[in-house]
């Protein structure tokens, strides 16, 4: 299924201040509510759509209903039908991707995953496949309620464009300049390698993402294992089934008996498809922390990038005011081609050393304009993220404990009704 964004219009360099400025809208809202106190929100069904893409070639792809309805209406006692618009799955890709850049400092909430991961053998890994398309609705509804309940992400209007405006929410994305603003991969990756002070609780949070990302996955996988093999126990009581069945047509007195426990074995053998089924979703609610980990790399990268860009301005800013103490003074304390030249041919003229120290002066004031610029963009990031990240410790606390409670909970109900089974075929026995 393609699904990929389409291209916009490039950001001009007037353009480039929108950013700034739409994600400045949350220093003047974070004191009032959210969004989803506000609206309700819901991604009521998925559609299956053919039609051509911007290749001009045929693509069959997914279509989202987004319902939206106001609270205050709701309160006034009326109930309105809600407004409704279709979304496809590269259309939530662009608004996270524009979230991400918009607010560095923020642990922005992943989507579900594009394609079936951690799949066992019997389930569908098609990403048109119904069930997976159900999850896949489930999960986007997720994203937008755990966005539009964020103090901060919940108010900016770009979000309140794309669940209320059809056609025109992706110009509206694309005049931020959002794309010119984003940090290149290989940019970061230097940065990572290269930036030497970083801050400690950052770079914890983000040894600790990787953990997270290795210890769910390795769960994901066990899990995966453990239903292929409890597929294969529960399908197989239907070969109890199918002998205690054909034992009964040939026993008079016991035959009543042998075809009713046949029934119950049958009945047992059927009941993992859906117990299975609902497992899935208790699947995908370790996956979204699988996919929060790379979230919180993202808020750390930006950290690690923002350090670096400080230090390479510190590093220019004391290059140049070593240059102007070695021009000022007439010695140079390191080997230079410079200073070779002026050994080899003699000084420069009293006229060129003034131009010089002038333009050196005006390129020190800017590079302590710089420094102090980036210096405050790096602590207020450090104090964004980390207040962010105790939010979404909380959250997460609260998430995988509820999940991995109710996963103990359907583990014990499936074994009880297995000792259920066992109990009415026994009973079954006792009245032959």
């Amino acid at each position: 299924m393609a699904e990929d964004v389409k291209g916009g219009p490039v950001a001009t360099d007037d353009d480039s201040e929108q950013l700034a400025a739409i994600a400045s809208l949350s220093t003047s809202v974070e004191g009032s509510c959210t969004l989803l106190q506000r609206m309700e929100i819901c991604v009521a069904e998925a559609e299956k759509r053919s039609g051509k893409n911007a290749v001009n070639m045929q693509e069959t792809f997914t279509v989202y209903l987004i319902e939206t309805r106001s609270m205050d209406a709701m309160a006034d006692g009326r109930n309105p039908a809600p407004d409704s618009l279709w979304r496809r799955y590269s259309e939530f890709e662009l608004l996270r991707s524009y979230l991400i850049v918009a607010y560095p400092y923020i642990v922005v909430p992943p989507l579900p995953e594009k394609r079936a991961e951690f799949v066992w053998h019997k389930l569908s890994a098609d990403n048109m496949d119904p069930d997976f398309v159900e999850r896949r609705r489930i999960g986007l509804e997720n994203f937008l309620l755990r966005v539009a309940s964020h103090r901060v992400l919940s108010n900016d209007k770009i979000l309140y464009h794309f669940l209320t405006e059809e056609h025109s929410w992706k110009e509206v994305v694309y005049e931020t300049g959002f794309q010119a603003k984003a940090d290149s991969r290989l940019r970061a990756l230097s940065a990572t390698f290269r930036v030497r002070n970083t801050h400690k609780r950052l770079m914890d949070m983000k040894h600790y993402s990787d953990e997270l990302q290795s210890h769910t996955s390795q769960l994901l996988r066990a899990r995966a294992r453990v239903a292929d093999r409890l597929y294969g126990v529960f399908k197989v009581h239907g070969n109890y089934g199918r002998v205690f069945s054909e034992w009964s047509a040939i026993e008079r007195e016991m035959g009543d008996g042998l075809q009713s426990a046949g029934h119950h074995m049958d009945a047992y053998a059927a009941s993992i498809d859906d117990i299975l089924e609902e497992e899935e979703h208790y699947a995908d609610q370790l996956k979204e922390y699988l996919f929060y980990a790379e979230a919180l790399r993202a808020v750390c990268r930006k950290h690690e990038l923002t350090q670096f860009e400080l230090e390479m301005a510190s590093q220019d800013l004391v290059s140049k005011k070593q240059q102007r103490e070695e021009l000022a003074t007439g010695i140079v304390r390191t080997f230079s081609f410079k200073g070779m030249t002026n050994k080899l041919f003699g000084q420069e003229a009293p006229e060129q050393r003034e131009a010089r120290l002038k333009l050196l002066e005006e390129l020190i004031a800017e590079g302590e304009d710089t420094v102090k610029d980036k210096t405050v963009e790096c602590e207020e990031h450090i104090e964004r993220a980390w207040e962010d990240m105790e939010r979404f410790e909380e959250q997460r606390d609260k998430d995988l404990r509820e999940a991995l409670i109710n996963y103990a909970v359907m583990q014990i109900s499936m074994c009880k009704k297995g000792i259920q089974v066992w109990n009415n075929a026994k009973e079954c026995f006792l009245k032959m």
